[in-house]
């Protein structure tokens, strides 16, 4: 049965079909041929219950923030600051494209957003300054994926609404992870560079006078993202009650810079809608995909099955730890993650790992799926911002940054405390 889900889930998305669409055909489908019940009599409770709730208006809110700072050009002001106070560096602008997203994805929650944004502000100066334009490329596309693993993040969101997990402990958890990818994400860069020096360009001086002048346009990200946290972490508010303030900080920001127009706010509005959109579509199919295979005793058969192995917890998380790896290569990852959420955590839980620990090396796997052919979907969001070029030098590009995420995973094993830092048994 398990063969069935994940070929049937590839063929269907490789068919194009919307992924929330290619969950429910999924779902019925298993309910026609495996189920003795007619499990889709409950799609209407179904689709209520997996929508009613507080904790997914954060969703829209975070994406509205991102988009308003998006059109505010908070985006083109951070590469421009972060590119004089790291050129110095063996790769020049490549760093600047790691910053930039670092930055961008404390705000924004998505990893494509995040990628689209910083790719559209950095490719036209990739070809004129000689960089390389394969690790040019696929730096943009690995540093995006730190969007989903730095607070604010929607996936982050989702999985504590499917595990019944803190969204502010995960948030805090992420901090300490997502900040270490962003420095291995420069040392290999930098390595490249110092190897091969034909890669990183052409160097650029800044003077003391220009790079302090450009720190002021640090502080609205920096800013959001410390009242955000702190009101999170203090008690203060909600994540959602947060959302909303950053919302309106957002809103403050872009008046300040004369970008609060009616077209930006239309446009920022229905970017939102469009994101948010596809997001509930796909949580609400994977909930009915996730209520048939529950029905028809796929949680139990895979259980079993790693019970029978007889590897104890770790060789049994090494195992999930290579599923995730495997399918990351052929299933789109919010898909990825809703649809195996209920099926592994439990088991992980029943081993006695941390679920907030796991919902962190989750989110790690995760990003290495968008960064890693065929499906990952930041590569060719970064080649769409491209003039020329194939797509397979953007997968050459990304490989060195997948090498720092299997790293990351495997400091995560060895040394939970990184995700546990500020947790409150951490």
């Amino acid at each position: 049965m398990i063969t069935y889900v994940a070929v049937g889930l590839a063929v269907l998305l490789a068919l194009s079909l919307p992924v929330g669409a290619a969950l429910f055909i999924l779902g019925m489908g298993m309910d026609a041929f495996f189920s003795p019940l007619p499990l889709i009599r409950g799609l209407g409770q179904m689709v209520y219950s997996s929508s009613d709730s507080f904790l997914l208006i954060a969703i829209p809110l975070f994406v509205l923030l991102g988009e308003i700072l998006v059109r505010a050009g908070i985006a083109e002001r951070t590469y421009a600051t972060l590119e004089a106070w790291l050129s110095w560096l063996p790769g020049g602008l490549v760093h600047a494209n790691i910053g930039t997203s670092t930055m961008f994805s404390a705000t924004s929650g998505s990893s494509v957003a995040t990628a689209a944004t910083v790719a559209t502000v950095a490719m036209p100066q990739a070809k004129s300054q000689g960089y390389d334009q394969r690790l040019f490329a696929g730096a943009i596309a690995a540093g995006g994926a730190l969007g989903i693993l730095l607070p604010p993040s929607i996936n982050l969101i989702v999985y504590g609404f499917l595990t019944q997990t803190s969204v502010p402990q995960l948030f805090l958890a992420g901090i300490v992870p997502g900040l270490l990818m962003a420095l291995g994400f420069m040392i290999i860069t930098a390595i490249l560079c110092a190897i091969w020096p034909r890669l990183g360009g052409t160097r650029r001086s800044f003077t003391w006078d220009q790079r302090l002048r450009g720190l002021p346009h640090l502080i609205p990200v920096l800013m959001v993202f410390a009242i955000i946290i702190a009101s999170i972490y203090r008690g203060w508010a909600t994540p959602t009650e947060a959302a909303a303030i950053g919302v309106a900080m957002a809103m403050a920001i872009a008046a300040y810079y004369g970008a609060l127009t009616i077209k930006n706010l239309r446009d920022a509005l229905l970017g939102t809608i469009r994101t948010t959109s596809m997001v509930m579509f796909v949580i609400v199919g994977a909930y009915f995909l996730n209520y048939t295979l529950g029905a028809t005793g796929l949680g139990r058969t895979l259980t079993n099955f790693l019970d029978g192995l007889g590897l104890g917890p770790y060789g049994t998380l090494l195992v999930i730890i290579l599923m995730y790896i495997v399918l990351g290569f052929f299933i789109e990852t919010l898909a990825l993650m809703i649809a195996t959420i209920p099926i592994v955590v439990p088991i992980i839980a029943d081993m006695g790992f941390d679920k907030v620990w796991f919902g962190i090396l989750l989110i790690v796997l995760i990003e290495m799926a968008l960064i890693t052919p065929p499906v990952g979907l930041n590569l060719y969001v970064v080649q769409g911002a491209r003039t020329e070029g194939r797509l397979g030098e953007v997968m050459v590009g990304a490989l060195p940054y997948v090498f720092v995420m299997v790293l990351v995973i495997a400091l995560l094993v060895l040394f939970p405390s990184l995700a546990l830092l500020f947790s409150p048994a951490g």
